[in-house]
């Protein structure tokens, strides 16, 4: 049989485990070096940017294309700049220089007013990364977006750059590992092996006939595992010698027990002709006793079958309440999903309406100027042109055109809102929202059922404020509250008001809203939030709002929502939900 060496074996595992470890740190380092040197090659890059895209759009914007393609083949010349791409605002290129990734996008996006969105650009298969910029061109206070500028940089650049920290990095764990292996094969060589082979051999020599002399002497004087399995093993000698003694003294017993035995079977076989008599009358009761069983085992028999077809009844009764649940909760996504989609129906109605008018006043404007063009183009096919009739004419077609302006920038404006309000509450799209500016949008989307009343809105919030979360749905919650305040807290109130705080804290946006409505009674504010609770069911409330307002709070947005009332003080609701970036 193979013999295995434990010190051999037990080096073998401490060296793989040190040598895999070595290599995951080391790897580890040359990674942490790759993307630390990519990191700051990405810094140059944005350098360069702030450098040359002052440059860079002056050219474009002057369609000056030979300066662009100068300016390109000098940042080419830089040895970190790979490639360049400059396309003109309709992503036409301007000038292409160098490596250019064909499988990476190079879109360019500008949303929000303007605001300049950079992209970072990676092509793994061709080992080239980047990002795009905007060209941005100011005149007369206004931003225009000229073009866009890709520069390329590649992985060439970052491994020639670290490749003698690689080098250093790999050395250092041969010169480690190779030392470690040494001083390890020394250290179990004469710490384990020679002792084990020493013990070894004087464990060969054992005489059964004399274990005394067989006992183990080490020429270690250290006091380690080998010194205690040596004492071990010669405490088990001496614990032979001690057996060997007791074990003449048993057999001796054993003998003496024998005698004894013959004479306990002799008792033993008459006491069994005894008890085989007894047992013929036990045997005839245990007879009957199983007729009754078996009696009784017929009845459970019947019981289970009853039983069985009673659960059998329970299971369908179970599945037909499953079905049933299940429908119910489809009614209910159909019914706040119709209830979502009359709010906006009645929002488009009431804009509609809404629209009508400016764009009446518009008309009219307009077929009066129409009058005055054909009033003084007969003036002067009959020669009755004079200065006092230019003068009515400029004069009153001023007017129109005034009045013509402000009507139909009232009602782009009105659309505007209500377009970009009732898009977000239909859409589950996550974007950038302006707090300030998107809350006075829904506010004028809502302004047909708000000109109707004298109350008023006031809104405390920061113009920098900004969240990147579900815009339809805080659409739909300022909508629910702002009308549900008009329609039950103001009831039978001639001028309301509505307040809104929004805040801002480090991710959490905080918003606080109240009325000085009528509120509603303490013992029913538990209840607010639940579906088809309303306090006009007579008078067509589907108590829907709120169950609304609660789940898109806690579900779409994950934020939490808590109301609360005073007397003759209204409703007060706080709001809290983070940013999805």
């Amino acid at each position: 049989m193979k013999v295995t060496s434990i010190s051999r074996k037990l080096l073998a595992r401490v060296l793989s485990f040190y040598f895999v470890l070595t290599f995951i740190v080391t790897c580890g380092q040359i990674v942490a070096e790759y993307f630390n040197t990519k990191s700051h090659i990405n810094s140059e890059l944005l350098t360069l940017e702030k450098t040359f895209s002052g440059s860079l759009t002056r050219a474009v914007w002057e369609l000056n294309t030979q300066q662009a393609i100068d300016i390109s083949d000098g940042l080419v010349a830089i040895p970190m700049i790979k490639g360049i791409t400059v396309t003109d605002e309709n992503n036409q290129i301007i000038a292409q220089l160098g490596e250019t990734a064909h499988n990476a996008s190079f879109e360019f996006d500008s949303e929000d007013g303007g605001q300049s969105e950079y992209r970072n650009l990676n092509s793994l298969s061709e080992g080239l990364f980047g990002h795009t910029f905007p060209l941005i061109f100011e005149f007369s206070g206004r931003t225009t977006r000229v073009g866009t500028v890709t520069l390329l940089s590649s992985n060439e650049v970052i491994f020639n750059r670290i490749e003698v920290g690689i080098y250093f990095l790999i050395g250092n764990a041969i010169v480690k590992t190779a030392a470690l292996v040494f001083l390890f094969s020394l250290a179990f060589s004469q710490l384990l092996t020679n002792p084990l082979n020493e013990l070894t051999e004087q464990i060969k020599q054992l005489d059964l006939d004399d274990p005394e002399a067989s006992k183990l002497h080490s020429m270690s004087y250290e006091h380690n595992e080998l010194n205690i399995l040596e004492d071990a093993y010669n405490n088990l000698i001496d614990e032979l010698v001690l057996f060997k003694e007791r074990l003449a003294e048993v057999q001796n017993e054993l003998i003496s027990a024998n005698h004894k035995l013959d004479e306990q079977n002799l008792q033993l076989e008459q006491e069994v002709a005894r008890k085989t008599s007894s047992l013929s009358t036990t045997m005839l009761k245990m007879e009957i006793q199983q007729r009754e069983m078996l009696q009784q085992q017929n009845q459970l028999q019947e019981e289970n079958n009853r039983r069985r077809k009673t659960e059998l009844t329970l299971t369908n009764t179970n599945n037909d309440l499953k079905s049933s649940i299940i429908e119910l909760k489809k009614a209910q996504e159909r019914l706040l999903e119709a209830e979502k989609m009359a709010t906006l129906g009645n929002l488009s109605a009431e804009v509609s309406h809404e629209i009508n008018t400016p764009i009446g006043v518009s008309i009219t404007s307009t077929s009066y100027l129409s009058d005055l063009i054909a009033q003084i183009d007969e003036d002067i096919q009959n020669q009755k042109l004079t200065k006092r009739t230019i003068d009515d004419f400029i004069r009153n077609a001023k007017q129109s055109i005034e009045l013509l302006m402000n009507n139909l920038t009232r009602a782009s404006e009105l659309n505007t809102s209500y377009k970009q309000v009732a898009v977000d509450q239909i859409s589950d799209k996550i974007r950038s929202i302006n707090m300030s500016k998107y809350l006075h949008e829904i506010i004028q989307s809502l302004n047909p059922k708000l000109k109707k009343t004298r109350h008023n809105i006031e809104v405390n919030c920061s113009e920098d404020i900004s969240i990147y979360s579900h815009a339809g749905a805080i659409a739909q919650i300022f909508t629910n509250l702002i009308m549900n305040s008009i329609v039950h807290g103001f009831e039978d109130m001639e001028q309301g008001k509505i307040t809104i705080d929004i805040s801002k804290h480090e991710q959490i946006l905080r918003i606080h809203y109240s009325d000085n409505g009528r509120g509603i009674e303490a013992e029913n504010l538990p209840k607010l939030f639940n579906m088809f609770y309303t306090t006009k069911a007579t008078q067509g409330g589907s108590g829907l709002g709120t169950h609304i307002i609660y789940n898109l709070v806690t579900d779409t947005l994950n934020g939490t929502i808590n109301a609360r009332c005073q007397p003759n003080q209204g409703l007060h609701f706080d709001i809290e939900f983070a940013d999805m970036r």
